[in-house]
């Protein structure tokens, strides 16, 4: 059972940066594959960023590339989106995930439905 909490959301002008972070309880946090998803008001969730549970590579989307980072601490149980060049259409309730990976089936999940675990979110308003 792993509990997850995002923070750093707010509000910021368009072209500005956020970090949001997602702490996950538990001791086995690296053996958990991470996601970021975002869900705008009336739009299903979607895929920001994946990373793998060694932290070595990550995928995003094109949506965001170029513009967002994901990484992790896996000594503090905690994985990060930094979010650069901020847009309007950024403007969303994000959301952290894990799915419990082995060593074999360790990869990128840009689905959501392939997640194990979900915190409550947390909002980003980009003004324009």
């Amino acid at each position: 059972q792993v509990q997850l909490v995002e923070s750093g959301g707010g509000l910021v002008q368009a072209g500005g940066s956020l970090r949001l972070s997602c702490a996950a309880s538990g001791r086995t946090f690296s053996t958990y594959a991470m996601g970021w998803f975002r869900q705008a008001a009336g739009k299903e969730r979607e895929f920001v960023a994946a990373i793998r549970r060694s932290g070595g590579s990550t995928f995003d989307a094109d949506s965001v590339k170029g513009r967002f980072t994901i990484s992790r601490e896996n000594a503090k149980n905690t994985v990060y989106l930094q979010m650069n060049s901020l847009k309007p259409e950024d403007t969303a309730v994000y959301y952290c995930a894990a799915k419990g990976v082995t060593y074999l089936n360790d990869r990128y999940y840009p689905s959501p439905g392939e997640y194990d675990y979900w915190g409550q979110g947390t909002q980003v308003t980009v003004s324009s």
